[in-house]
């Protein structure tokens, strides 16, 4: 009976075309991570650290580093909101996704962001300079809905300050500027916000 004709799920991979000094540093960063689930996660870390995102060129890179296929690292990748195989918007909001965002009227706080922003969930417009991504909830119910910007929490948020929110970020008011540039924006209407370090 003849052997098998396909490759093994571990025959090595060649890197994607890209920059050169891309892959040389993403090779760095994994040299010497064990393949196990822990040093993977290690990997993803490590290069959106170091990139902001996950480039396509770390793929091939990483199944043959962990022992696996493309396809694998790709699922894994994503199955983690956290990480990014998209290099991020210039300003990203963060929306919750949590149990008591979506009982408190959350959809209709995402529905309206998406039109304000003019880009979908886990999406980012046109030029890149706003985006809008979907995270789990890290139990910060007490402010839901929520969202986060810039690693602030504001909330609890209603629809219409959900729209003069992403309004002041587009720089549709004067308000606009402070969330672009970071500066800490006002709580909306009623609600709270609250620093994530």
């Amino acid at each position: 009976m003849p052997g098998p004709t396909h490759s093994s799920r571990f025959t090595p991979i060649q890197p994607l075309p890209g920059s050169a000094d891309v892959i040389t540093r993403i090779g760095e960063l994994i040299a010497g991570l064990r393949p196990d689930a822990a040093d993977m996660l290690t990997a993803f870390h490590r290069i959106q650290h170091q990139f902001g995102y996950v480039p396509r060129e770390a793929i091939p890179l990483l199944a043959g580093q962990f022992r696996t296929t493309p396809a694998a690292i790709y699922g894994t990748i994503q199955f983690y909101s956290e990480v990014r195989t998209e290099p991020p918007a210039k300003t990203t909001v963060e929306w919750c996704s949590g149990p008591a965002c979506l009982l408190k009227g959350s959809t209709n706080i995402r529905r309206a962001l998406e039109a304000v922003l003019g880009c979908p969930m886990n999406g980012t417009t046109a030029g890149g300079a706003f985006g809008l991504r979907l995270v789990q909830c890290d139990g910060t119910c007490h402010l839901a809905p929520l969202v986060r910007l810039e690693g602030r929490y504001i909330g609890p948020l209603t629809v219409s300050e959900a729209i003069e929110l992403a309004r002041g970020i587009r720089g549709d008011d004067a308000g606009g500027e402070e969330a672009v540039t970071g500066e800490q924006p006002a709580p909306v209407g009623g609600g709270e916000a609250a620093g994530l370090e």
